[in-house]
């Protein structure tokens, strides 16, 4: 078994890289699962109980970190040592700036007006935007581009908070 600390793809001998197969994240955690669930320590001492239930926690962490692409994207730059820091960093491309203005209009108006149907459109670009980005991100970071791929990373962050809030207004509007 591998160090608590050893990294999450450590943890469930997968490549460090961007690009990972579901099914075989999938597999490799649920090995791991049953390696170190608690219920196979229940007549164990409490130490070794205590072990198990840090061994869990730390897998489930590692796969819920590893099974969403921005998550991984962020993980793997801290291992480089690059802090993508969305909270203090939110200098951006000036394009950028104007599609995240112009998406924000769009979503007021259609909102206004209460039309979902425009929303769900808004919406639909959103999602292609944020797959475009991601295919960008993935290239960044396999090539070492690590400061392009921390502006992906914040990019994408904005993206998903702007899905979220188109999500509510249909939710909204619809409710």
């Amino acid at each position: 078994m591998a160090s608590l600390n050893d990294s999450h793809f450590d943890l469930f001998g997968l490549p460090a890289q961007f690009a990972l197969d579901a099914s075989t994240l999938d597999h490799a955690y649920r090995t791991v699962q049953a390696q170190v669930h608690p219920d196979r320590f229940a007549a164990a001492g409490d130490a070794q109980k205590r072990i198990a239930m840090q061994w869990a926690t730390r897998a489930n962490e590692a796969y819920q970190t590893l099974r969403d692409p921005l998550k991984r994207a962020t993980y793997l730059l801290s291992l480089r040592g690059i802090n993508v820091g969305a909270e203090n960093n939110t200098a951006m491309e000036p394009a950028f700036l104007m599609q995240q203005m112009e998406w924000r209009e769009n979503i007021e108006d259609a909102a206004a007006a209460k039309n979902v149907d425009a929303l769900d459109a808004l919406l639909i670009e959103l999602r292609d935007e944020e797959r475009r980005r991601f295919d960008k991100l993935g290239a960044s970071l396999d090539h070492g581009a690590n400061q392009a791929a921390g502006e992906a990373v914040r990019q994408l962050m904005f993206i998903e908070r702007v899905a979220s809030e188109i999500d509510a207004q249909i939710e909204r509007l619809e409710g």
